[in-house]
């Protein structure tokens, strides 16, 4: 497994030939980056009303791509003045056969735009382009399409015959999926009759940005969506405004729980969608090979940034280690390195920060006594970049099976029944997601009464759609966002 060059994949069997795959860059020349990015606020770019700026850099090479306008609490003012000024005057009373226009018009640019949309993400994130390209941009446009079909049609979503938007919504997204989660949060809220202030993260700023720019190109009414970049303080002056009618947070469960705090006892809707330990399943009669494809797609798409990642294996004991073998097998096949080649699968880490907390809880799973194992994998000697790796021998007690790790890292364990299995996977203080592998239809249904998680994937996992509600509950938060039911919390029912 090579860093950069050109990779040597494992055969498939013993007398395989071996064969190398050629490097394959998409070229970064399709978008243009400006040096420097203001905010955007009533329909147009400003600086900051206090001038600072932070930089958004590279995470596979470290390079600063831009700088970009920090906000601060006169900036929010003037962007929830601005939404303000929108939904009272123009979005909230817009019929909603001609708010959907708008979002039609988003989702189409979104298609006609995906490859410069997909660059971005990659340089700005460190996500491979395959991912970008096939699943971040298309799913956004699928969100907007899917909640452009819905704002004529809100009195037959089954919440009442008349129901209204809430106001201005304050909406903070991670760095993990900035532009999904930007199109996760404003189609829905925009669907509806309200008009959005969006804080990405400051890490991953720059797509947001070039959505505003999208809504400048579609003749979005000034002051309906409004991004402000900056970091934590920015976010915690929008949550807390007191002309925010609306609240929706994507990130930790430490910072959720801040936002709640700060929220109660006021008028605000809030829903929050945080961290998990999603279990990944896999039982005795379970199709291994499909198994072991659903188990990579869980932990390492994304580098393993995922809220709902399958960070935890629970393998029935007779098959423990024909699975594990094979996922050994199968991640020698694993190519990291330049988010930018077609070839990659396992990109760059996002930040330094994130970094030092995955190698902090790998660095307790092998000071509590469980078996680390990776592939022979070269890192590139700049940016931030953590092997695909696996954690055997591993009790529940231990660190890397009971924290978010949000990364590259796998903790597997074993279980005899059912019944055991179901107690592991829900001994955890999260609940969002899990996955189960059986050929038996009705272990499947057996299981998934059981599971305390607000996603249940059978014989597959990290399937979306725009129309499936998507959520947690206990410490992942409460909410949901897609379907006739995420539109339920930018709704006045």
């Amino acid at each position: 497994m090579s860093a950069i060059e050109p990779t040597r994949a494992a055969p498939a069997e013993p007398d395989a030939l071996p064969w190398e795959y050629a490097p394959a860059p998409e070229s970064r020349d399709i978008v243009t980056i400006a040096p420097e990015y203001g905010l955007f606020i009533d329909g147009e770019f400003r600086p900051a009303a206090g001038g600072a700026t932070f930089a958004t850099v590279n995470p596979a090479s470290e390079e600063r791509l831009a700088e970009v306008a920090e906000a601060g609490p006169a900036d929010v003012d003037a962007a929830v003045a601005a939404a303000r000024r929108a939904y009272d005057r123009i979005w909230g009373p817009m019929p909603g056969a001609e708010r959907a226009k708008y979002l039609y018009r988003i989702a189409r640019v979104l298609q006609e735009r995906a490859r410069e949309f997909a660059v971005l993400e990659s340089l700005d994130n460190g996500k491979p382009i395959r991912e970008s390209r096939d699943v971040d941009i298309p799913l956004a446009a699928a969100h907007f399409f899917y909640h452009a079909g819905w704002a004529d049609k809100l009195e037959y979503a089954g919440f009442g015959p008349d129901p209204r938007p809430l106001g201005v919504a304050g909406q903070v997204i991670p760095w993990n999926f900035p532009l999904l989660m930007a199109a996760w949060k404003l189609a829905p809220a925009l669907a509806a009759g309200n008009t959005c202030v969006l804080k990405p993260a400051e890490t991953t700023p720059l797509t947001a940005l070039l959505l505003a720019e999208v809504c400048q190109q579609i003749g979005l009414p000034a002051g309906v969506v409004n991004v402000l970049t900056g970091a934590g303080e920015t976010g915690a002056a929008l949550v807390g405004h007191p002309d925010v009618d609306k609240v929706a947070f994507t990130g930790s469960t430490e910072v959720g729980k801040q936002i709640a705090e700060a929220a109660a006892g006021t008028r605000k809707k809030l829903t929050l969608e945080l961290g998990g330990k999603a279990a990944n399943i896999v039982f005795d009669d379970a199709p291994v090979e499909q198994a072991i494809e659903g188990i990579v797609n869980g932990i390492f798409f994304n580098q393993g940034h995922v809220c709902c990642a399958g960070s935890r294996l629970l393998v029935q004991e007779s098959v423990a280690d024909i699975v594990v073998e094979r996922l050994q097998r199968r991640l020698t096949t694993l190519r990291l390195g330049d988010p930018l080649d077609k070839n990659t699968d396992i990109g760059a880490i996002n930040s330094r920060q994130q970094l030092d907390k995955i190698n902090e809880l790998s660095a307790a799973g092998d000071a509590e006594g469980a078996r680390r194992w990776s592939p022979p994998c070269p890192l590139p000697e700049r940016g931030y970049w953590f092997p695909p790796t696996l954690f055997t021998g591993v009790s529940q007690s231990y660190r890397i099976a009971r924290e978010e790790i949000f990364g590259p890292v796998l903790s597997v364990l074993t279980f005899r029944t059912p019944e055991e299995a179901v107690a592991k996977a829900n001994n955890t203080p999260y609940g969002l997601s899990a996955g189960i592998w059986t050929d038996k239809g009705s272990r499947i249904l057996w299981m998934a009464q059981r599971m305390r998680a607000g996603v249940v994937w059978a014989n597959t996992y990290n399937r979306f759609d725009p129309a499936s509600p998507f959520g947690g509950y206990q410490e992942s938060g409460f909410g949901r966002e897609g379907g006739r039911h995420g539109l339920e919390a930018y709704l006045d029912v």
